[in-house]
């Protein structure tokens, strides 16, 4: 109990260093990607808050794998530098008893990414799109007063006064093949409800102008509609589970990507055996290169599930596994095995 409660403390001591920092930096670029938005939407500091809350799902996706495998790894190369490793082994505890010890919190790891992937990850990148679309489609009818050449949809629009999302004497003009319209109205109000955005337009005249026809029509509201919403989107979101099933179900659209999630949420489980080969090793007859080698691992596993996921799409799910684990077992026999 108390070896175990040692490990993770010094687990604990370096894993949330690095993750704290990966995640500072990821988040960093994140920010500054999504101030740059402010080129083409308006939003304030809550809104931006917002924004980066839809992103947390992604950077914590990316950044636990990558610090939880290293993290466990220069944790054993630590202990074997100061030959705690080998006082450990002395006691009849092999590498696989040590991998036993953080099996359960490995795989705990590896299901809190399952969900965050799988359930939090579709979610939020729906609530920003819906976000996006809305304040795309606002800064689309980002309408100054008193400026001519500006559009709501295929309008060409003029107004005089702007107060907020209320507009004083608006003026309105389309041309369609031999067909011209204009309309005209005193006050006129702008409102986005569920993606729909609409200009209700108040006490005012429209004119149809088509060949030798004229024809004027008065009316005291108006309504004209600029649809925002997704009309592309195959599948109109309501949960992540029917989400996935809808998709793997009817298309293959993103079979690479569910099984890219599902492989890179179980990285940390399925390479606990590289945790020890390059963890372990005799600080008198050598130097520790575990930051090296698991970036190099890193880079061929990511390298991997991204290139058979979209060749295999859901046998990847189980081919990958089968190769990654059967081949860091191989060196895991070849190496640390024979020694301890």
């Amino acid at each position: 109990m108390k070896l175990k409660e040692y490990l993770f403390s010094q687990l604990a001591h370096t894993l949330f260093p690095i993750f704290f920092g990966l995640y500072f930096i990821t988040s960093i670029i994140f920010l500054v990607k999504i101030a740059s938005l402010t080129s083409v939407i308006t939003i304030d500091f809550f809104e931006l808050l917002k924004l980066y809350g839809y992103v947390v799902p992604t950077i914590v996706f990316y950044t636990l794998p990558i610090t939880f495998f290293i993290s466990i790894a220069i944790t054993l190369s630590k202990l074997s530098n100061e030959y705690e490793l080998i006082v450990v082994t002395s006691f009849g505890l092999n590498p696989v008893n040590i991998l036993k010890i953080f099996f359960p919190v490995t795989l705990l790891v590896s299901i809190s990414l399952l969900i965050v992937s799988l359930g939090l990850i579709p979610k939020a990148q729906f609530e920003n799109e819906t976000f996006m679309e809305k304040k795309k489609g606002e800064a689309n009818f980002n309408i100054k007063a008193s400026e001519f050449g500006q559009n709501f949809g295929e309008w060409l629009i003029f107004i005089d006064e702007r107060d907020d999302k209320i507009y004083n004497r608006v003026k309105l003009f389309q041309t369609q093949e031999d067909e011209d319209q204009f309309i005209i109205a005193k006050k006129a109000v702008l409102e986005n409800k569920d993606g729909e955005l609409s200009f209700k337009l108040f006490e005012g005249k429209s004119f149809n102008i088509k060949d030798e026809e004229f024809n004027q029509i008065d009316y005291s509201k108006m309504t004209i509609f600029n649809n925002i919403k997704n009309e592309e989107a195959l599948y109109e979101f309501s949960d992540s589970y029917a989400y996935w099933k809808f998709y793997l179900t009817n298309s293959d659209i993103i079979s690479d990507e569910f099984a890219y999630y599902v492989l890179l949420s179980l990285f940390p489980l399925l390479s606990l055996f590289l945790t020890v080969i390059y963890g372990y090793y005799n600080p008198r007859y050598e130097k520790s290169k575990v930051v090296q080698w698991c970036a190099f691992y890193i880079v061929i596993y990511y390298s991997l599930i991204s290139f058979l996921s979209k060749e295999l799409y859901l046998h990847s799910i189980y081919i990958i596994p089968i190769i990654w684990v059967s081949w860091t077992y191989y060196l895991y026999t070849k190496s640390v095995k024979k020694q301890y």
